[in-house]
């Protein structure tokens, strides 16, 4: 059977306390409705997100990333609540599936599980460690009685520890007959989703409770769930990687992307950061290096470099403190203190200590091409744009402002002066 999926992500995000709308917060570098949208495409082509608060933000970032999405908007004057959310809704297929935006851990086995379930309604619960302000789940002979939202709870019901996930799987003809009997008789006057359970008892529609794992359904509301949403993410990314055979040394000091993939044995030292969608082929990353969406394929990174946007490494080296910005090594070194941005080096070169790639005249960035068999000497500065064929020298100290030719040796440098005495002349005792 095919589903349609409808994603909640209206909401004011208050206790964020953020400019920026809760659900493009970041986890692991990826806005939580991403995260969120990622499994759902993969189980439906009819895939809603309901906005409200920034709109124009959250679609904008949505549709870069998942351009089939549909988006639609609540009213959250006239209909605000869960339930008021889903006005307009029309899903394409038999089954629907309610999920929250603020709910980036949700793993895809568990949404099919949820799916699968033949009940006309199921419903995801846990067994909460601290119900907090989760809605209260009341059960009776095994199935779900009601849901009780923690500001209309009485005390009997918030001493309850079976809490609503807030994410339903359900009979889309279920959804449309019983959406518009919700009413807003409550402490906050709005339309909540959860009274569907009353209102599908009521005509004996089978309910079912489906227990689920709290960390992986827990919502995030603040910062400090966000840090431990992220937590939980950074342990379950490290520990995929790990068993696919990559190397991770002091595990818990490292930080890895949702995006970053490694091929084959890698390995990565302590203190890493490795973000966005780059790629580690083979390689070692040494202690506190940070790596931003780039490849590096067969090389040696670090410690202490920087590899900066779009920069692409095949058996190079790059050594400690040394940072690359769109830069392209192959078969190249730069062992230490050096500056590479928007510049293309070859294979057999050897970037002396103290090179910069002078590529940003104010207004506009400039390139630094660097062939074969280069040897830069220390303390060169390229004044981009620049051209060095294959099989140069670059003298030590010097400032490369024009094109060298093959073969050549450049040399750049102040005349020598020296004054004899000069220090006594000028601090006379």
């Amino acid at each position: 059977m095919k589903n349609s999926i409808a994603i909640l992500a209206a909401g004011l995000g208050t206790r964020m306390k953020s400019p920026n709308a809760k659900v493009l917060q970041k986890l692991c570098g990826k806005s939580m409705i991403l995260h969120i949208l990622q499994k759902a495409f993969a189980l439906s082509d009819d895939v809603s997100v309901i906005l409200a608060h920034q709109k124009e933000q959250i679609s904008a970032e949505i549709l870069k990333h998942f351009p089939q999405t549909q988006i639609l908007e609540q009213d959250l004057e006239r209909f605000p609540g869960t339930a008021g959310a889903l006005r307009g809704l029309e899903p394409r297929y038999e089954r629907a599936l309610i999920l929250c935006g603020d709910m980036p851990l949700v793993g895809q086995k568990s949404l099919e599980n949820l799916l699968s379930s033949e009940a006309e309604l199921g419903l995801a619960v846990f067994e909460a460690r601290d119900a907090k302000s989760y809605g209260r789940v009341v059960l009776c002979g095994g199935s779900v009685e009601r849901i009780v939202e923690f500001k209309d709870a009485s005390s009997d019901e918030r001493a309850i520890t079976i809490c609503n996930a807030g994410v339903y799987a359900l009979n889309s003809g279920l959804l449309r007959e019983l959406l518009p009997l919700i009413e807003n008789n409550n402490n906050a006057g709005e339309y909540y989703l959860t009274d569907i359970v009353k209102l599908a008892r009521a005509r004996d529609a089978k309910i079912q409770a489906i227990f689920v794992d709290e960390d992986e359904f827990m919502g995030i509301n603040d910062k400090l769930e966000l840090s431990r949403a992220e937590n939980l993410l950074q342990e379950k990314i490290r520990s995929h990687w790990m068993r696919e055979g990559v190397i991770l040394r002091n595990p818990s000091s490292i930080f890895i992307g949702a995006d970053v993939e490694f091929v084959g044995e890698c390995e990565v030292q302590e203190n890493v950061r490795i973000e966005g969608a780059s790629r580690i082929i083979r390689s070692l990353i040494k202690s506190s290096s940070v790596i931003e969406e780039s490849i590096v394929e067969d090389s040696d990174v670090g410690p202490l470099a920087h590899l900066r946007p779009h920069c692409v490494l095949k058996n190079a080296y790059i050594g400690n403190f040394v940072e690359c910005k769109n830069a392209k090594l192959t078969g190249a070194k730069a062992g230490h203190l050096s500056y590479l941005g928007d510049c293309e080096v070859g294979e057999g070169s050897n970037i002396g200590c103290g090179t910069i790639t002078c590529n940003y005249d104010g207004v506009k960035k400039h390139k630094t091409l660097i062939g074969k068999r280069v040897f830069v000497g220390s303390d060169t500065q390229f004044i981009a744009p620049v051209k060095v064929e294959d099989e140069v020298i670059i003298a030590a100290g010097s400032t490369v402002s024009e094109d060298v030719p093959s073969g050549a040796l450049f040399i750049n440098r102040a005349p020598a002066s020296m004054v004899q005495n000069f220090y006594y002349k000028k601090f006379k005792k």
